[in-house]
């Protein structure tokens, strides 16, 4: 089993801002491979099926961002999931617009999302970094991530989203390296 986790927060006015990376990405991978519809559970939105040979559960925690391990904690200990099967999507400034960074294990890199996780479930997870890039003014790093994405932004994710949906067998065979590098050479 697997489960999948995408960051954000659940506020409508927060869909597409720069933070929400990671719920977009679930919302196409639960699209493209036609898994259950999303129910509230475990302080989330939880969705079942398989992609390739593996149970999946996709889950977008309704928590709000700096809480997001409270959701996390709760699901495996009841589905008795390792750590080391949950793969988290989040929005990190350390990567460029456009492209993804995968890892194991880690810091947190101030993201509180992450550090909530880390908190609750440990660091042994992985982790699909989704580059939303530095703000390009002076701008409060916690008021450019809860910005929207700007138009043109906004066509880069959807093709990224596709790319990583694409790709998607990779990372469950855990095959990290060769997810990122599989989606990167498609952007």
């Amino acid at each position: 089993m697997l489960l999948f986790v995408g960051l954000g927060n659940p506020t409508p006015d927060s869909e597409n801002n720069r933070h929400n990376v990671g719920f977009k990405i679930i919302d196409s991978i639960n699209k493209k491979f036609s898994l259950s519809k999303q129910k509230p559970k475990f302080k989330g939105l939880l969705t079942t099926g398989t992609i390739g040979n593996k149970k999946v559960y996709a889950i977008k925690p309704l928590t709000f961002m700096n809480n997001s391990g409270i959701c996390i904690r709760e699901l495996i200990e009841y589905f008795k999931i390792d750590a080391e099967d949950v793969i988290v999507f989040h929005d990190d400034l350390d990567v460029e617009f456009g492209k993804i960074k995968t890892k194991f294990g880690g810091s947190s890199a101030g993201h509180n999302g992450i550090a909530s996780i880390d908190k609750f479930i440990g660091k042994d997870y992985s982790r699909v970094r989704i580059g939303i890039g530095k703000p390009k003014e002076n701008i409060e790093v916690a008021d450019y991530v809860l910005q929207n994405f700007d138009e043109d932004e906004a066509i880069g994710i959807e093709k990224m989203s596709k790319d990583i949906t694409d790709s998607i067998l990779f990372l469950v065979e855990k095959k990290l390296d060769l997810f990122s590098s599989t989606v990167n050479n498609k952007q």
